[in-house]
């Protein structure tokens, strides 16, 4: 998942920002990837590339969204401030985001997923719940059927053998 401010999304929807700039301590997308951004749906992961915060161009500031290269590294410095003083790393992910077409068809894969998983885990639980009752009900009934008295091995001493054993 790829989170946004909400400045940006409209320029997501519109095609107008295709890229971003995350700082990651390692790599955590991949090229070919689906992801999902909150706001706009679902995108493909077309590149994630290493790259350095100095040598962006404006070239690169515009697909991010931004009008200069100069207002692009700003805005690095004001989000990740931290992390680039912790010597993370910088990445240039390139998304475009899917048709309204495959977006639905998407949802639909999701919410079929989330009743399978719903039911799946309802079943899971009754079932233990089942087995629960099925063993105590075993055991209530084998203690029903059988008479048990005390067992001991000395008659004359009278120790305990064990805790208690079958009358035949």
């Amino acid at each position: 998942m790829l989170l946004f401010k909400r400045k940006f999304l409209d320029k997501i929807r519109r095609g107008e920002k295709t890229q971003t700039i995350r700082l990651w301590k390692y790599q955590k997308m991949r090229a070919g990837q689906r992801s999902y951004i909150p706001g706009v749906g679902y995108i493909s992961v077309e590149s994630v590339s290493p790259i350095k915060i100095e040598d962006l161009t404006d070239g690169d500031a515009l697909p991010d969204g931004f009008a200069t290269a100069a207002l692009l590294k700003q805005e690095l410095k004001r989000i990740y401030g931290k992390e680039i003083k912790a010597g993370f790393s910088a990445y240039r992910i390139r998304f475009s985001v899917f048709s309204d077409e495959i977006q639905e068809h998407m949802r639909r894969e999701r919410e079929q997923r989330k009743t399978a998983e719903t039911f799946n885990n309802f079943r899971s639980r009754e079932s233990r719940k089942i087995e629960s009752v099925s063993a105590t009900l075993a055991k209530l009934h084998g203690l029903a059927s059988e008479e048990t008295t005390p067992h001991f091995a000395d008659k004359r001493s009278g120790k305990r053998a064990g805790k208690t054993a079958r009358v035949a």
